[in-house]
């Protein structure tokens, strides 16, 4: 699963502070930086084959292989311009009305290696966001006035463009003023207010001029790419490595995540047992102002830079040298500066790797011990499972050991918490599955010849028997949808939530440096992420487009309009194949209903689950606004009534768990009118820290739904009999079922 963001919004979480928590190649110290691009930008020889190279691949061996023909131009043409501007306020009808001829040119510019003209459209978006900032600035010398009854739209995803530069002015001076009122309501006067805003665009002037070919290249290849199914992508040699990196959860670096803020490139986090945390001298909010290679490498001063250039010459191989220059966190920008060596090492990503916790239930007398598992992704290292490493990382072994671990601790039920878990290796949704069947078929995957494998755990025995429930929402697809499903089909838990993303397609990564003359030491031409075939459930139907249909359903949030399968044009229609051979191992049914009706009865009258219904009506109200007053009288009267709205939340949040996440004192529920790198890191992390601590009200419910199960089991052996594999014999299984099989090709 993936989103498509635009490019315009990337630049704009970069300036926000987006962050940086995966490498790029090791950095030698001879790169140059990325102040300033030259105008007009140009694709480079190796560009230039690497899309030929990816035509000939995703018309040729794509699972709905399509011809790059003036059809699939077109399709291009739209996504390309998608990518660039989806709002339309960067481009005029008269811009459009130039760039017509293209839309049936792209095949034959990626096919003649001739890319001047999605350059051309690249290049012209550059020019035309450093004009349009440029204007914005223009517009603080005078200030606005906010007694006039206008409106500005600010969701124009279906908005025709602009007709010419009059209007596009128009537009972008009711962006301005938006900007300005959000400002003024948060309190600000006017002095602060237009050195808060030309700051903000300056940095984003000094942002889009850093965009260079490799940008513009990635951007079009991607939609031609994207154009062919949703999630077949095209990653640069930046993008390939980060990939790889978030799959394997480790890389080899200093260990510290990386944002921009203003002009520095600043520590967000120190990486525990990290180079960086071991040496005790990096620290949250420190300014990197130069780097060095090597013992005694040239200092090469990093300010302006990028984030992903900075990452780049701070990760490199395990054992080698770099030293950083640092402007502590607590230093004015005239403060000494401090020269810090350290050895990079191989550092591991923990935060995405699965964790565990266990809830404690008591409704009566009654106390029960349920475990949680909270699993971000289906995430392997592939390289080390292939050199034959015994201790290789993947999601697998790592809820074997925390079902373990929970075993040890006496719970007596376990969630898997799969929500937002976009998916990652098949070959891990297949093992993970094992830890909960004895053996037998996990998926059947459909290639586009049409043959059918079925894949599944062949380890005998299981490290968890005892009752399960999956907890999924609209963010689980793909290997999450595959583990879901197939914990259904088996009746061997019960799966609860929102229903989940419908993505029921496998991609495999090719590495376009293999089929090149040439023997590169770096990634020169990057990777095709490309559909290669379809999975189906073990009962034969299909997660595409449906996805999974929990048992016990939680009330949606409403994105299911904007987001999932269903939303893409081109996505694969559901179909369906022959089921496997298996059989169900317990019959859930016997008990869903008496769970059913005690869900229904506890959430009516639950404070927490209220507080949530509440809050979710709120975001789908303010979801779906697409305009917004810019009279400051009905601005104000609407933004009094957020915060008593929002007062009220927080006092609701208070009572029931003491959550300082939304303390009186703290009001970011409130617009202040700031990107998030406009405000105080310290605060920011501490508030983030904070909304992690806060109870969750769908893991207490699902924790609450296992706790009943456990209760029913216990008090009738003829309901354990049918609803537990092995004829309800409540017993664990030391043996962990790990998976065996070499890796294949992932979904994600």
């Amino acid at each position: 699963m993936k989103l498509r963001p635009t490019l315009a919004l990337l630049l704009a979480l970069t300036m926000a502070g987006a962050y940086a928590q995966s490498p790029a190649d090791a950095g030698t110290g001879d790169e140059a930086p990325r102040k300033a691009s030259t105008l007009p930008l140009k694709p480079s020889a190796n560009q230039l084959q690497a899309s030929q190279l990816s035509a000939r691949f995703l018309t040729r061996f794509h699972y709905d292989s399509q011809p790059l023909d003036d059809a699939m131009s077109a399709k291009i043409y739209k996504a390309y311009f998608d990518g660039l501007d989806a709002e339309k306020v960067f481009f005029t009808q008269v811009d459009m009305a130039k760039f017509e001829p293209l839309k049936t040119q792209f095949d034959n510019a990626i096919w003649n290696k001739d890319l001047s003209g999605p350059f051309s459209v690249f290049n012209l978006y550059v020019q035309r966001a450093v004009e349009r900032m440029t204007f914005a600035r223009g517009l603080l010398k005078q200030g606005f006035d906010f007694s006039t009854d206008e409106s500005y739209v600010y969701d124009r995803k279906k908005a025709d463009w602009p007709k010419d530069a009059a209007e596009l002015d128009d537009l972008w001076r009711k962006r301005t003023k938006n900007d300005w009122l959000r400002l003024k309501l948060a309190g600000k006067n006017d002095d602060d207010i237009r050195k808060t805003l030309d700051k903000r665009y300056a940095g984003y002037i000094e942002r889009v001029k850093q965009l260079d070919s490799e940008d513009a290249f990635q951007t079009f290849m991607n939609s031609y790419a994207e154009s062919t199914d949703p999630h077949t992508d095209y990653l640069g040699p930046r993008a390939a490595e980060n990939f790889d990196i978030s799959m394997k959860l480790s890389l080899e670096g200093i260990g510290a995540v990386l944002q921009q803020r203003d002009e520095y490139i600043v520590v967000r986090e120190v990486v525990p047992a990290g180079p960086a945390a071991k040496s005790g001298k990096i620290h949250v909010g420190d300014r990197i102002v130069a780097i060095g290679q090597g013992a005694d490498g040239a200092m090469i001063d990093v300010i302006g830079w990028r984030v992903d250039d900075v990452v780049k010459k701070i990760r490199g191989k395990k054992d080698t040298t770099v030293r950083l220059e640092v402007l502590p966190a607590d230093a004015g920008v005239d403060g000494k500066h401090e020269v810090i060596s350290m050895v990079r090492q191989k550092v591991s990503i923990e935060e995405q790797a699965a964790k565990k916790r266990i809830v404690e239930i008591k409704d009566g007398n009654v106390s029960r011990k349920i475990g949680v598992i909270e699993l971000p992704a289906f995430y392997s290292d592939f390289g080390a499972r292939r050199e034959g490493d015994k201790n290789f990382r993947s999601a697998t072994r790592d809820v074997a050991k925390l079902l373990e671990e929970l075993k040890v601790a006496g719970v007596e039920g376990v969630v898997v918490d799969l929500r937002n878990d976009g998916g990652g290796s098949l070959v891990e949704a297949n093992s993970l599955t094992g830890l909960f069947i004895d053996k037998g078929p996990v998926v059947q995957v459909r290639d586009a010849r049409g043959q059918v494998d079925v894949q599944g755990d062949d380890t005998p025995g299981m490290t968890w028997s005892g009752p399960l429930a999956v907890l999924i929402n609209r963010g689980s697809a793909s290997a999450s949808e595959i583990f879901a499903a197939a914990i259904q089909d088996w009746g061997r838990g019960l799966i609860i939530g929102q229903p989940s993303f419908g993505k029921g397609t496998v991609q495999n990564l090719v590495d376009l440096d293999r089929f090149t003359n040439g023997s590169n030491e770096k990634p020169q031409f990057g990777e095709l992420k490309m559909t290669i075939a379809e999975f189906f459930r073990i009962n034969g139907g299909s997660t595409q487009l449906k996805g999974v249909t929990p048992d016990i359903q939680f009330p949606k949030n409403g994105d299911e309009k904007d987001f999932g399968e269903s939303t893409y044009d081109n996505a694969l229609p559901w179909t369906q194949i022959a089921a496997a051979s298996y059989k169900p191992v317990a019959d859930l049914k016997a008990y869903l209903p008496q769970l059913q009706s005690s869900h229904d009865a506890r959430t009516a009258k639950s404070p927490a689950w209220k507080l949530m219904l509440d809050e979710l009506a709120q975001y789908r109200k303010m979801r779906d606004k697409t305009s917004i007053s810019l009279n400051f009288a009905q601005r104000e009267a609407e933004r009094k009534q957020m915060d008593a709205l929002q007062a009220d939340f927080r006092a609701r949040h208070k009572a029931l768990d003491g959550s300082s996440a939304l303390a009186d004192e703290n009001q970011d529920s409130l617009d202040d009118g700031l990107n998030p790198n406009e405000r105080s890191l310290k605060a920011q992390i501490q508030q983030e820290k904070d909304a992690k601590k806060a109870k969750d009200p769908q893991v207490q419910e699902a924790a609450h739904v296992m706790f009943d199960a456990v209760g029913l089991i216990k008090a009738d052996p003829k309901l354990a009999a049918e609803v537990l594999p092995y004829g309800g014999k409540f017993s664990q299984s030391a043996t962990a079922a790990t998976a065996t099989t070499q890796p294949g090709p992932t979904t994600h």
